[in-house]
């Protein structure tokens, strides 16, 4: 069983995500179907937001808490970078620069 280091950098976790997707047997899933289980895991974290936040729901309605579906939200994007070869860590060291750049409003 695979094992992530106690203080892992963004490259680690991305590379973890590719070794357990080997280890599952996850590597087959195209770039489609893994975005779309993405897309899946954000309704999920809306759904325990929800839950944690005391709105009505279906009783019957499994729903995890908003850490788990954070952390599923997570892999699954590491796997969509692996997928495409995006350097995710280095991807958001670019759009930070950029983001440095622009004016920011409170739309006030």
């Amino acid at each position: 069983m695979l094992q992530l280091g106690a203080d892992p950098g963004l490259n680690a976790i991305q590379d973890y995500v590719q070794k357990l997707e080997e280890e599952r047997g996850f590597t087959g899933n195209s770039v489609q179907q893994t975005a779309l289980l993405l897309g899946e895991e954000i309704g999920e974290l809306f759904k325990a937001l929800r839950k944690q936040q005391k709105m009505a729901m279906d009783s019957k309605s499994n729903v995890g808490t908003v850490e788990e579906e954070l952390a599923d939200i997570l892999i699954y994007l590491c796997a969509l970078s692996n997928r495409l070869g995006i350097n995710l860590e280095t991807a958001f060291r670019d759009k930070e620069e950029i983001n440095k750049l622009r004016t920011w409003s409170t739309g006030a």
